[in-house]
């Protein structure tokens, strides 16, 4: 050991010390020089016995001066560090903001909400109400008794009681179809009556392509003087060609529903092949696909309802739009509308 050393050592810590700016670092210098094995100062004053006699003593007092004055200039600089670093979670405020994450509607309510401006403008009233029903509004005043066949179509889920439903009635069963929303409105309301009722409704479907236990369904009624076939014919497909596009065909074919005669499916041409049917697997090679069902409003439901089935006639029809989101869009699976994967529900417009 000798003063050459001790000062050599004095400036390489202080060259040190000057480029150690974060806690981290100044605890490295502190481990290279005060370490208990392999520290530099700890080594220094081990050579201390190397020494001659007469200079030990002061050499001791120089090399113990240096470890003291390490310590101090180390603690002092580690506790200034961590006193200026910001606690854990601080917000920078010299940063650039972030651009917050904007949601995106659910694509079956961005069509819900078309179809619903479509009618509104039209002057249709949208009318809600509760998914809890009775076997009375749900099938029996829309002309389907206990024993009629039609029910097997439209199976739900039973309520093991009755419970209080929100429009006031025991409520047994969830509701099939919004059907029972049109029985109760007429039940408060004289004619003209022109409305759309759309919401949540239950069936005991299996779920896979095209089903699902619970869909959403809209469904439209009018009720008035001289209200005709024809009236629901040119409603139907004013509608659907703003929701589709003029470039699709529509057709009206015969069918049956007990709340309608006569009844008719409304067919659309279909998006994929252009209406021509060839090689293609979504209309199943006929060019059309069922879009909804409709009809002329059966007397037995206006006389379950009051009104005078000699003086008044009406139409109604009935949609999933679910479906109508497959058609739209060109969706094959609509369990893809459930499954709540964001790269899938992103691509659609707003």
């Amino acid at each position: 050991m000798s003063d050459s050393q001790i000062e050599a050592l004095r400036a390489d810590f202080e060259r040190d010390l000057s480029t150690a700016t974060t806690p981290a670092a100044l605890r490295g210098v502190r481990d290279r020089y005060l370490s208990r094995k392999g520290g530099l100062v700890s080594g220094l004053l081990k050579s201390l016995g190397s020494a001659p006699p007469d200079v030990r003593p002061r050499l001791g007092k120089l090399a113990n001066d240096l470890r003291q004055q390490i310590e101090t200039q180390l603690d002092e600089r580690i506790a200034s560090a961590e006193a200026e670093r910001p606690p854990a979670g601080a917000v920078d405020l010299t940063l650039p903001g972030r651009q917050p994450t904007l949601g995106h509607r659910h694509p079956l309510t961005l069509l819900r909400e078309r179809i619903e401006s479509i009618f509104s403008r039209m002057g249709f009233l949208i009318l809600e109400g509760p998914e809890l029903e009775d076997e009375y509004h749900n099938f029996e005043a829309l002309n389907m008794p206990p024993d009629h066949p039609a029910r097997d179509m439209q199976d739900t889920l039973y309520l093991a009681a009755p419970v209080r439903s929100a429009a006031g009635s025991p409520a047994t069963l969830l509701r099939t179809h919004t059907s029972g929303m049109q029985i109760r409105y007429m039940e408060q309301h004289k004619p003209p009556v022109r409305l759309i009722a759309p919401g949540r409704v239950y069936r005991r479907d299996n779920l896979d392509l095209t089903h699902t236990p619970m869909f959403t369904q809209v469904e439209g009624l009018v009720v008035g003087e001289g209200i005709s076939l024809a009236d629901l014919k040119g409603t139907l497909f004013v509608f659907l060609r703003e929701l589709f596009g003029e470039e699709r065909k529509l057709r009206f074919r015969p069918s049956f529903f007990p709340y309608t005669e006569p009844s008719a499916e409304v067919d659309i041409s279909c998006g994929a092949c252009g209406g021509t049917g060839r090689d293609c697997g979504m209309c199943k090679r006929t060019g059309w696909i069922e879009i909804l069902g409709s009809g002329m409003v059966h007397p037995a439901v206006f006389e379950a309802v009051g009104y005078d089935p000699d003086r008044y006639t009406g139409w109604a029809f009935g949609m999933g739009i679910e479906r109508t989101a497959l058609l739209k869009w060109g969706v094959e699976d609509i369990r893809l509308f459930y499954e709540n994967d964001l790269r899938f529900l992103e691509q659609f417009p707003l």
